[in-house]
């Protein structure tokens, strides 16, 4: 069963692959969006000013526990156990890389907020 997320990218991926005549490849599609992404995320997070850094990392801890609810699902539900194994091992790879970013995140925000403390 598809989400509305992919649902979407299927239309937007036929569409372009129609509109192109058959030249470009949904799978080509579909890449270049994520490399944009990546592009936009990367000068985002760049141009956040210091001041903005702690709140920030906050959300993104936030995000991350979203993930790592979404991850522990695609692993360890009862009907994970007949999908293919692929999904409850990406499953498991975005689990760790989620709990690294979280708490990584807040040893960072830790870190900052006690520059902020009086010394004394």
């Amino acid at each position: 069963m598809e989400t509305t997320a992919e649902q979407t990218a299927d239309v937007l991926a036929a569409a372009a692959h129609a509109a192109s005549g058959g030249a470009i490849d949904p799978f080509t599609f579909r890449l270049a969006i994520f490399v944009l992404a990546i592009f936009v995320g990367y000068f985002v997070v760049w141009s956040v000013t210091p001041a903005l850094h702690t709140p920030l990392m906050s959300v993104t801890n936030a995000i991350s526990s979203v993930i790592v609810v979404g991850a522990l699902l695609a692993v360890g539900v009862q009907l994970a156990a007949d999908s293919n194994w692929i999904s409850k091992v990406f499953g498991f790879i975005a689990l760790i890389f989620a709990s690294v970013n979280i708490f990584g995140g807040f040893l960072v925000t830790q870190r900052m907020l006690a520059m902020y403390k009086k010394k004394g």
